[in-house]
């Protein structure tokens, strides 16, 4: 019973202390503080359990630290004192100068005593701590530095750090157990510092880590009082990266950095600066919330260092390490900006101050010069005040390239001197086109753009933004500041071509082409399409071409596409078919048809067709030409005409008979339409009648030729029928004895033309042609004829005359009646050479005058040659100085 009291009063007891210690942890602070120990024998004796320092609190107001159920003793007797001899550790800071200790008096009750933190410099043995959460969130570090002053610095240190993470609850927290503390060795140097990592979860970054430090040093353990902290609080992120100094647009000092990249706060950053010129020397120190920081005054040939922290913004947390110190030096004319990208028909301005030796030159004195050759005109300088002079371009032109130098050199000059120093002006001209096109199944916009219309600049990239409003464009097409980039691909022909899949039809996508380059970035003039207005139709299907049976026209039929819906124009195309069509072009505005109708000059050739279509409203492209359509050669009529034909009549004297011998050329096919199956010849008499004889593909018939009368018609008949109209010839025995042609004569023009003339006597009969008949005279030749017109009487007859052959030629006379007579003639006129003659006067007067101007026009020139070769040109007098005011008119030789 008695034991059971002794262990409920024990264990009360611990409740009690761990709850005080808790509640009595020491905050871990922003700033370094130091851990003091001193014996207990010493002028202020008092014993001195472990856990003190009451006034303190954690950042968000509440007491929280709770330490293990059972902790040691802060009691630590070293072995070369006496047994009794104890050492009492408290933590005290800069900021808080008193080490609260709570002990028990005599009686056994508890209560705090202060004392002031100079008796335990001056008396005990000092640590520097600092504790923080590196910027990764996943190292919580505490630095030991030891401060002792006495005989034990020379043993060997050991530090370990005993910790425990507590869960934050609304309610009283979870005491932890004894074994519930977790024990880091801290890595220490010969120089007695010390450095203690512990591990925290990302979890856990708001928890509460109660910890303390056991240190070993010469023999003797030193034990801390408990101290505690939240992680996420005590953050000490990296130093700030890439600081750097440059001059602005505006002339003021611009420093710049980047913030760490692992810190899930915003930081505020401590700049310290300063400045050295033949003014005077300045140190500035500030606290800012952005990445840089702007230095007015900025001044030629001096001399800026900067550097920069950083820490939460909302105060809580470490400052980091200091940067790296920067410096930065501006030269003896400073230039604002040093360089300027612009657009064509911009206007632009650029500041200078001139440093002469030691001394700053007015801005009145300034002159400027554009590439040390053309000097600008003083109306457009501005004084903006004593040292700064300002020059301005407006509407400028682009820059055109000098050699491998892309840019205009703008020079400040003082007066008539000129530093080498300049400023570089970049003009491009940014026009781009645009063009986008969506594809017939309506599924994505391609667009294209060349980058050759603009001047390349080194260093530069090119890239397409856009935005996409809900519906439609707006009109006047405006950059949007919330744009998107889209990604190009450089094609074979040098255009970049974008693909947006999938796209909106009725929204309005306004796209530009920007221009990135360290200068600065540039914009083309912004475009607004909207993809439904842009389509390019799929081309027409089904497209089928034929010349139509009867009616004789090339008709072309075609089916719509499906996509757009919109209403369509057509194009048709036509030609004859070969490697070189010969296109005819023919436009259908009628939405509703599909199929036109064309007159064609050859029916029977093979046309090629093809179809392409078009919005009616005019937006968009022409879809591409469908697949090329052939018509096929077939009858589509039947012949115009029957061949035209001739006879050659033979008689047999013995058996008295006349036999007839049709002669005929093969129809054409623009007569046949297209193609002749066989030819029939059509007899009448008066004794027999009619009757039909098929010669069929044969240009040749022989008939007996008996009765005083007999006329033939030759047909061509094809697929759709005979021809409709024929060539009629009567051989009738009386009117063979007509003779109408009282002269002809042949004259020879050439080898290969004859001109024959011949003159008529008046007739009764109905002359409807002549048949010209000639061959070789004197051998078994080929007889070669044509027809001729009745009104005409000469005639060139072309073909291959040889020059020593002699030629006959027959004029025969065909009337309606029948054959009449001949005139034949065996030889040539015999007034053939002056017919020869005046021939060749057409041809050699009109040799003889080009020859004879050509060569006036060579004699002219030669002439003048030949006077600047030989002859010296004679000055005129009246051109030299010695024959001012003479009259050349007067004589001077009459006194």
């Amino acid at each position: 019973m008695i034991c059971q009291k002794f262990c409920v009063a024990l264990l009360h007891w611990e409740f009690i202390y761990v709850i005080t210690a808790f509640n009595l942890a020491y905050p871990i602070t922003p700033w370094k503080f130091k851990l003091s120990c001193m014996p207990s024998n010493t002028t202020y004796d008092f014993f001195f359990p472990p856990g003190i320092s009451k006034n303190t609190s954690n950042l968000n107001g509440r007491y929280e630290a709770v330490v293990e159920t059972k902790l040691n003793s802060s009691g630590t007797y070293l072995s070369n004192l006496s047994s009794r001899t104890t050492f009492h550790c408290c933590f005290w800071s800069e900021e808080d100068k008193n080490c609260s200790v709570y002990t028990d008096d005599i009686e056994g009750k508890a209560f705090v005593t202060t004392v002031n933190s100079l008796v335990f410099q001056q008396s005990g043995e000092n640590w520097n701590i600092q504790c923080w959460m590196k910027e990764d969130l996943k190292l919580f570090i505490c630095n030991i530095e030891s401060l002792f002053k006495n005989p034990f610095k020379n043993y060997d240190l050991k530090v370990h750090l005993l910790y425990v993470l507590l869960d934050v609850l609304e309610e009283s927290p979870l005491l932890p157990q004894k074994d519930s503390f977790q024990v880091v060795q801290c890595n220490c140097s010969v120089h007695e510092c010390c450095e203690c990592h512990v591990p925290v979860p990302t979890a856990k970054l708001n928890n509460s880590l109660l910890m303390y430090l056991k240190i070993t040093s010469g023999g003797a353990v030193f034990h801390s009082p408990p101290m505690s902290a939240q992680p996420i609080n005590v953050v000490k992120p990296d130093p700030p990266l890439g600081l750097r100094m440059e001059i602005t647009d505006t002339g003021s000092l611009k420093i710049s950095w980047s913030s760490p990249t692992l810190v899930p706060f915003q930081l505020q950053y401590q700049v310290q600066y300063s400045e050295n010129s033949t003014k005077y020397i300045r140190k500035t120190d500030e606290i800012v919330s952005a990445t840089s920081l702007l230095v007015d005054s900025v001044l030629p040939g001096s001399s800026y260092g900067a550097q920069v922290r950083c820490k939460r913004l909302d105060g809580l947390g470490i400052w980091s390490d200091w940067s790296a110190l920067l410096t930065f030096t501006t030269q003896d004319v400073i230039y604002f900006p040093p360089k300027i990208l612009t657009a064509v028909g911009s206007n632009i301005s650029f500041h200078c101050i001139y440093k002469n030796e030691k001394k700053i030159v007015s801005s009145k004195k300034i002159v400027w010069w554009l590439n040390l050759a053309e000097k600008i005109p003083q109306s457009q300088y501005d004084v903006v005040d004593d040292h700064i002079s300002k020059v301005t371009f407006p509407n400028l032109n682009a820059t055109k390239p000098r050699g491998k130098f892309t840019y205009d050199a703008v020079y400040c000059c003082n007066e008539q001197e000129c530093h080498h120093r300049y400023a570089e002006l970049y003009v491009i001209d940014v026009n781009i086109n645009i063009s986008c096109e969506t594809d017939g199944y309506l599924t994505k916009m391609t667009c294209r753009w060349s980058p050759n219309a603009i001047q390349s600049l080194a260093g530069s990239n090119l890239q397409l933004r856009y935005h996409r409003s809900s519906l439609y464009c707006s009109d006047v097409p405006s950059i949007h500041p919330v744009s998107e980039p889209k990604d190009c691909h450089l094609q074979r022909d040098g255009f970049y071509e974008c693909i947006f899949q999938p796209i909106f039809l009725l929204s309005g996508y306004t796209m530009w082409i920007r221009i990135n380059h360290t200068l600065g970035s540039l914009d083309s003039p912004p475009a607004c399409v909207i993809p439904d207005s842009v389509v390019k139709p799929l081309p027409p299907s089904s497209v089928k071409a034929e010349i139509t049976v009867k009616i004789g026209l090339l008709k072309i039929s075609w089916e719509k596409p499906v996509f757009p819906e919109n209403n369509l124009q057509f194009q048709i195309r036509y030609g004859l078919s070969g490697k070189q069509v010969q296109w005819k072009m023919f436009e259908v505005y009628d939405a509703k048809l599909k199929s036109a109708s064309l007159p064609v000059p050859d029916l029977c050739a093979v046309y090629t067709v093809q179809v392409r279509c078009k919005r009616l409203d005019g937006l968009g492209y022409w879809s591409n030409w469908s697949t090329p359509a052939h018509t096929v050669v077939m009858d589509v009529k039947v012949p115009i005409r029957g061949p035209e034909f001739w006879r050659l009549i033979s008689e047999d004297t013995t058996k008295k008979e006349r036999n007839v011998t049709l002669l005929w050329k093969p129809l054409m096919k623009n007569d046949s339409l297209c193609s002749v199956r066989r030819y029939v010849v059509k007899h009448h008499t008066s004794h027999n009648g009619t009757w039909l004889e098929d010669v069929g593909n044969h240009t040749k018939l022989t008939f007996l030729w008996t009765e005083q009368a007999h006329s033939v018609m030759v047909l061509a008949i094809n697929s759709i029928g005979a021809s409709s109209a024929n060539f009629n010839l009567t051989f009738s025995r009386a009117i063979s004895k007509v003779n109408i042609v009282q002269s002809l004569s042949a004259y020879p023009l050439n080898s290969s033309c004859v001109i024959l003339s011949w003159m008529l006597s008046p007739s009764n009969y109905n002359l409807m042609y002549f048949i010209l008949e000639w061959k070789i005279l004197n051998e078994d030749s080929e007889i070669k004829w044509l027809r001729i017109p009745s009104s005409v009487k000469k005639y060139y007859v072309h073909d291959h005359f040889i020059p020593i052959e002699k030629y006959q030629f027959s004029l025969y006379p065909i009337f309606t009646e029948g054959v009449g007579k001949p005139k034949i003639i065996n030889s040539f006129a015999q007034d053939d050479e002056k017919h020869q003659h005046d021939a060749d006067l057409y041809v050699i007067v009109p040799i003889i005058i080009s020859s004879s101007i050509l060569l006036l026009g060579i004699l002219s020139v030669s002439h003048q040659r030949m006077k600047k070769l030989f002859w010296e040109d004679v000055p005129n007098p009246k051109n030299c100085s010695w024959a001012q005011g003479l009259n050349f008119q007067k004589r001077t030789d009459i006194l």
